[in-house]
């Protein structure tokens, strides 16, 4: 036997110790990954195919152009007789928003808060482990699962790009998954470092869920009135679809922007899990 092969056992298992938390976190939550993509995808299939019935009807659009203005805007739905307007529409700025940021906001508030709560962080901690370490490594797991989802509506969205008629640009496809994915970061990650913050699991989800419902609410408001368009400033939801990446694209800046704010949050959740008395 070669000292090479002698040694690769040893080699395996110092690989598979190096991020054991972040397999963990992944091994553990294999169930609810595959049951968000299958929640997902069944949204996606239930929409998508009736475009052509539905979104692209001269008489739904004539139907929506005679509501209030004010109600179009709020809902998002100015441009839905298009495939890009009515998939963003309907899943990307509502059901699509609404289920990955549950989802988003359940792991990260569960990760420290939800581990703390239940007695299981003080026991991870005795096993030679870091707090940084765990607070990294979990915060890795959240955006590998958030992004796995990104990438299933992905998928999904091609897949039925051209039977549904809804001819949306792959590139401006892929930009506004990756938005997808890290608009529900942001809400996962706040629910992470509320998580931290308090070692209770419901303020992470009530930290996470702020984060969600008044980037919607202030995207809404805004929608309404010139006057107060100032509240686009201070919403997530609108600097991701504010300008219809779906149909128009995205910047790299606001890409970037948004995942240098994930990275922040993640570094903060590790550095008050670092100075915590966890277990007070």
């Amino acid at each position: 036997m070669s000292a090479a092969t002698a040694t690769s056992p040893r080699t395996a298992t110092e690989h598979r110790s190096a991020v054991p938390i972040f397999t963990k976190a992944l091994t553990d939550g294999w169930r609810s990954l595959l049951g968000w993509s299958i929640g997902l995808t069944a949204a996606l299939c239930l929409y998508l195919p009736i475009f052509p019935s539905l979104g692209g009807n001269p008489q739904m659009q004539q139907l929506i152009d005679s509501l209030p203005t004010e109600l179009t805007r709020t809902i998002n739905y100015q441009q839905i007789d298009t495939g890009a307007g009515y998939t963003q529409s309907t899943f990307f700025g509502l059901i699509g928003f609404l289920l990955i940021s549950i989802a988003a906001i359940s792991w990260g508030a569960a990760a420290i808060g939800g581990d703390e709560e239940s007695g299981q962080l003080e026991l991870t901690l005795a096993h030679g482990v870091t707090r940084v370490q765990v607070a990294v490594q979990r915060f890795a797991a959240l955006v590998v699962k958030v992004l796995t989802l990104a990438l299933v509506v992905f998928l999904v969205v091609l897949l039925w790009n051209g039977p549904a008629g809804l001819d949306i640009d792959v590139a401006n496809l892929a930009v506004t998954c990756l938005l997808f994915g890290a608009l529900a970061l942001v809400c996962g990650s706040a629910a992470l470092v509320c998580g931290a913050l308090t070692g209770r699991k419901v303020w992470g989800i009530g930290g996470g869920a702020a984060v969600a419902v008044i980037g919607y609410v202030f995207n809404a408001i805004a929608n309404q009135s010139t006057d107060l368009q100032w509240l686009h400033g201070l919403s997530p939801y609108y600097a991701a679809y504010g300008n219809s990446p779906l149909a128009n694209g995205a910047d790299a800046w606001t890409l970037v922007l948004f995942y240098l704010a994930v990275l922040v949050l993640g570094g903060l959740a590790a550095l008050v899990l670092r100075q915590k008395d966890v277990g007070a």
